[in-house]
C-alpha cells in the first residue's frame, strides 16, 4: 500500500480556510462531524470522486480511482473543514507514519488554532 499525500487537495483545504470554509471544533468531534457512509454516497453521486478526493489529504494509489478506500485521511464535510477532522488525520497519520500526510495536517492544525486564537482574543 503507497500512501501519499495529495498536494491538491492539501492546496483545496488552506484555501477554503483561508475563504472562511471552516469549523473550530473540538479534538473529539470528529466521530459525531464525519460524514457517514450514506453523506459520503450521495456526495460521490452528486459530485464524482474527483471532489470527493478533494476531501481527503491523501490517496492510496493500490486501489482503485473510483473507490472510496482509495481516499485516505478525511478533514472536513463536504463545506467546511473541521479542526476535529485535521486532528484526526494528524494523529492517525502519526501513528501509521505518514510523514508527509502527518505534516501537512500539521500545517491545517495550525491555521485553524491561529483562528482559534484570534476569535478567543478578539
Amino acid at each position: 500500500m503507497t500512501v501519499r499525500l495529495s498536494k491538491r487537495s492539501f492546496e483545496f483545504a488552506k484555501r477554503l480556510i483561508d475563504e472562511g470554509h471552516y469549523v473550530l471544533d473540538e479534538m473529539d468531534d470528529w466521530s459525531e462531524h464525519q460524514p457517514s457512509t450514506r453523506q459520503e454516497n450521495d456526495f460521490i453521486e452528486k459530485h464524482g470522486f474527483a471532489e470527493y478526493a478533494k476531501w481527503h489529504l491523501a490517496e492510496d494509489d493500490e486501489s482503485g480511482e473510483e473507490t472510496k478506500s482509495r481516499y485516505k485521511f478525511p478533514y472536513g464535510d463536504f463545506e467546511k473543514v473541521h479542526r476535529c477532522g485535521v486532528i484526526a488525520a494528524e494523529v492517525r497519520a502519526a501513528r501509521l507514519d505518514y510523514t508527509d500526510v502527518e505534516v501537512a495536517a500539521a500545517h491545517l492544525h495550525g491555521m485553524l488554532d491561529e483562528l482559534r486564537s484570534h476569535q478567543h482574543t478578539g
